[in-house]
């Protein structure tokens, strides 16, 4: 790689912060003062990788390096945060982090005081692993393939394994086309007690392993992954749990879990309530789950806790007469339901004509609807504004066409 020569460091060292606008003018002026323009291009993209690395790694991001798909499939700093204290809490000492990629776990790991093993397969990415976690002394990384480390050998007590999700660019959504397979990744158990596998947040529960704790994580309001801890990283026991993570007015995440007590194996089927038999039985508030919540299969729950009952059958929006307590609020977003019209979309056309709407937010559910073609549709003009759910109501029925709830945000109205 250029930039890892005294020349090419210098020279992504002197770049100010990326700026689309003036990229070309500036390679432009770096060319003509006779710098490589393949050097020039690589510290050219290295800062937009560092621009867009931003959200997930603040001002890390600025001493890091990065490949597009390193940085696609890298944890966020806030997450991996939460990755590193698990190991922290069971007693670790040497961590394995196996696929480290472009190294963002084993940076939290480190940060905490762990010695980390990162082992990495691809040479460019193992290079700038290398780069990412020079400020850490206990961290060290391995060009290897993951599952050829003799663990034993190098004294390791922990194994943190993110497998590759992709190929030839395109997600993989098979855990058996992963490399390595996931299970592959879950046989370290007979020789590791403490093991963490970060894998795809959409991934099948009936995949999962029975006897360990599963945890879904959301990032402002984002579903970014799913984690599976084994032996002393799950104090939680086996089951399944949400870790929804948002950020303050002071731009600190707060974290908040959510669980289901009656859920000890992560591999079943989550539960389905009864839904409301049709529109007459909404109620006065409609609430959607955190995405986190949904993929942990908590709606049953949620609905348990907030007296309410889903609007149709494998629907994850619930409707009830009372708001959720303070305590679940960042586990749901609550609307006020206004009105509940059916989807027609010469009534609605009139009703946007007749109120002036020229603005529209549209939710939807369960039915074939795309929210951006429903909206050209309906000929917006206006100064009016309203939010609609679309969604199917009652029993899953072939024929039904479903519903549109027009709702406010429960704190909008004076």
């Amino acid at each position: 790689m250029p930039l890892l020569t005294p020349e090419g460091w210098a020279l992504l060292g002197s770049l100010p912060p990326y700026d689309e606008a003036e990229a070309l003018r500036l390679a432009e002026s770096l060319r003509a003062a006779g710098h490589d323009p393949a050097l020039v291009a690589a510290a050219l993209t290295q800062q937009r990788l560092r621009s867009r690395a931003a959200a997930k790694f603040g001002d890390f991001a600025q001493q890091m390096l990065f490949t597009p798909d390193g940085l696609e499939q890298a944890t966020r700093l806030a997450v991996s945060a939460h990755h590193a204290a698990r190991y922290a809490a069971a007693g670790a000492h040497r961590v394995a982090d196996l696929g480290c990629g472009i190294g963002g776990d084993a940076m939290a790991l480190a940060g905490l005081g762990l010695d980390v093993l990162a082992v990495e397969r691809d040479e460019a990415t193992a290079a700038l692993a290398t780069v990412n976690l020079m400020p850490f002394e206990g961290a060290r990384v391995l060009r290897a393939d993951a599952l050829s480390v003799d663990l034993k050998a190098e004294g390791v007590d922990a194994v943190f394994a993110d497998p590759a999700r992709r190929a030839g660019g395109r997600r993989l959504t098979d855990p058996e086309q992963w490399s390595p397979r996931l299970s592959e990744v879950l046989a370290l158990r007979e020789r590791i007690d403490a093991v963490g596998v970060k894998v795809a947040p959409g991934i099948d529960h009936a995949l999962l392993p029975s006897h360990a704790h599963v945890q879904w994580v959301s990032v402002d309001g984002e579903v970014v992954e799913a984690g599976i801890w084994y032996g002393p990283l799950a104090p939680e026991g086996p089951g399944r749990s949400a870790l929804v993570l948002t950020t303050g007015a002071d731009g600190e995440p707060r974290a908040r879990r959510l669980a289901d007590p009656a859920c000890t194996d992560p591999s079943a089927a989550p539960e389905q309530l009864e839904p409301v038999t049709g529109t007459a039985e909404i109620g006065e508030f409609l609430l959607e789950p955190d995405g986190a919540a949904i993929r942990a299969g908590l709606v049953a729950e949620l609905a348990r806790r907030t007296t309410s009952r889903p609007v149709g059958t494998r629907i994850a929006y619930l409707t009830g007469d009372t708001p959720p307590q303070a305590s679940l609020a960042p586990f749901l977003h609550c609307w006020r339901v206004r009105e509940v019209l059916p989807l027609n979309l010469k009534a609605l056309r009139a009703r946007v004509r007749g109120r002036g709407i020229g603005r529209l937010e549209i939710h939807k559910r369960g039915l074939p609807v795309s929210p951006d073609a429903l909206r050209a549709s309906l000929r917006l003009k206006g100064d009016g504004a309203e939010t609609w759910v679309v969604t199917r109501v009652g029993v899953r029925d072939e024929h039904d066409r479903g519903a549109v709830l027009v709702v406010e945000p429960v704190g909008a109205e004076r």
